[in-house]
């Protein structure tokens, strides 16, 4: 078989073919560069436009400039703002992806032993462009320079929020669809992941006393009245069959505003007496029948309530005070309006407060402390975390019940016991209650000090 000869190509018809081939691959590239920078710009205005403050869309809603109108107009309707970008920047990916796929296709053939090589290449070239050029450094760009970068792109994101209507309103509707289906679940954070927070982003012009009153309120509704309440040991009640010269007397060194009514026990609370409805009678007889005064409506609250609960209940109820019970019904303490208020902004005093202090500072690592104490103000005082006690306090909420505890047993004058950093001396009890107690704060490595003898004979007088 003879050889058919083919005819070469003509030089002068050969290089407008090859022209057109390299226009067309110009073309392209220049499309692709042109998809990319629509990427970069779309992913970018979702930043700037979300991360406005509200001053300055505030400032956009009450300015002149077509580019600010335009930013207050889109905001206007967060959800479908949302909805545009993610349209738009789909449809911008998919074409880049479609091009560059097609460009390679049409450069090495679509059965070319090396397609699925080069596809795979591709595939990896592509995605880091529109990772890097399209996603990461817009979005860096624009969460700094926010209200620049949403005022440059605002007109047009405008334009195309009106083209993509359809679109965006279907999508709108199938995600409100979603979300009635599904329950949606917020964020649960923690007391504890609050806290951290609060220390990370409390720490610049943040007073201590400011820091205290914001840990006050994360806290609030994890405390309970039994916490914080007067514990029925301090109860400063009236008996109802006192004589009235005997209650004025009582009341004037008591110096409260109201006192519980008692009947033989501080189990039998019979009713509060307030002092404002004994000034039109105090200069009545010494036989003046003041029981009639006594107001029968008590206010009694589970040890368990949590004070947020029960500063609703005192605003719903107009009350300033509530008896605590335990579960058998017996008075466990008493608490009051001012005391949950405390626990947000501290000790609250007037002139007439001859509240003595509960603690005194000997030197910079050791203090005397009241049993009374509650654990509470004790870790306020000494900057401990009341997470510490958690698991020792047992049912005590005061330091005299956690001594307890950590003896199992009630401890003699003078006794000694370690725990974590703390190192606890009795200096004071008797035969019921625990009175004063000795804090030496020591570093966790360094083993607690044996006191000498004479130290203990004086600590235990």
């Amino acid at each position: 078989m003879e050889d058919i000869p083919i005819p070469s190509m003509p030089p002068l018809v050969f290089a407008p073919l090859l022209n057109a081939g390299v226009v067309v691959y110009s073309v392209e590239f220049i499309v692709l560069a042109v998809l990319l920078i629509c990427s970069a710009l779309i992913s970018g205005s979702e930043v700037a436009f979300f991360t406005l403050s509200p001053q300055q869309l505030e400032a956009c809603r009450t300015c002149d400039s077509p580019a600010e109108r335009a930013i207050a107009d889109l905001l206007r309707n967060p959800k479908k703002m949302l909805a545009t970008v993610l349209i738009l920047n789909n449809l911008v990916n998919v074409g880049i992806v479609t091009l560059s796929t097609y460009m390679m296709i049409s450069a090495i053939g679509s059965g070319s032993p090396d397609a699925v090589l080069a596809t795979s290449i591709l595939t990896l070239v592509v995605t880091f462009f529109i990772v890097f050029f399209g996603e990461v450094v817009p979005k860096v760009y624009a969460n700094q320079r926010s209200l620049p970068f949403a005022k440059f792109t605002a007109q047009g994101m405008l334009l195309m929020s009106k083209l993509v209507s359809p679109l965006s309103w279907l999508l709108m509707q199938m995600s409100s669809l979603v979300e009635k289906r599904i329950e949606r679940r917020g964020y649960q954070a923690t007391i504890d992941e609050i806290n951290q927070a609060l220390e990370l982003t409390t720490t610049g012009g943040t007073t201590e006393e400011e820091r205290e009153i914001l840990r006050g309120i994360v806290n609030f509704g994890t405390i309970a009245v039994k916490q914080i309440m007067q514990p029925r040991l301090d109860i400063t009640a009236v008996e109802a069959n006192m004589g009235f010269a005997k209650l004025l007397h009582f009341i004037n060194e008591a110096g409260y505003s109201r006192l519980p009514v008692y009947n033989e026990t501080v189990d039998r609370i019979e009713g509060l007496l307030y002092i404002k409805d004994l000034l039109p009678h105090l200069n009545a007889p010494a036989d003046f029948d003041w029981q009639h005064l006594i107001r029968r409506e008590i206010f009694f609250v589970p040890e368990n309530k949590k004070i947020d609960q029960l500063m609703k209940d005192f605003q719903s109820r107009r009350v300033h005070m509530a008896i605590v019970v335990d579960e058998y019904g017996g008075t466990s303490g008493l608490i009051t309006l001012e005391d949950i208020i405390e626990e947000i902004i501290g000790d609250i005093n007037d002139e007439f407060d001859t509240h003595d202090a509960q603690y005194r500072q000997i030197d910079a690592n050791t203090y005397s402390f009241e049993g009374k104490t509650s654990i509470g103000d004790f870790c306020k005082i000494v900057g401990a975390d009341p997470a510490l006690f958690t698991e020792v306090r047992g049912e005590g909420e005061t330091l005299a019940g956690l001594m307890l505890e950590l003896f199992a047993r009630m401890p003699r004058a003078g006794e000694r016991k370690r725990f974590h950093h703390f190192m606890f001396t009795i200096l004071a009890l008797d035969k019921k209650r625990i009175k004063t107690v000795r804090v030496t704060l020591k570093k966790p490595e360094v083993a607690p000090r044996e006191l000498p003898n004479e130290e203990q004979k004086n600590a235990g007088r």
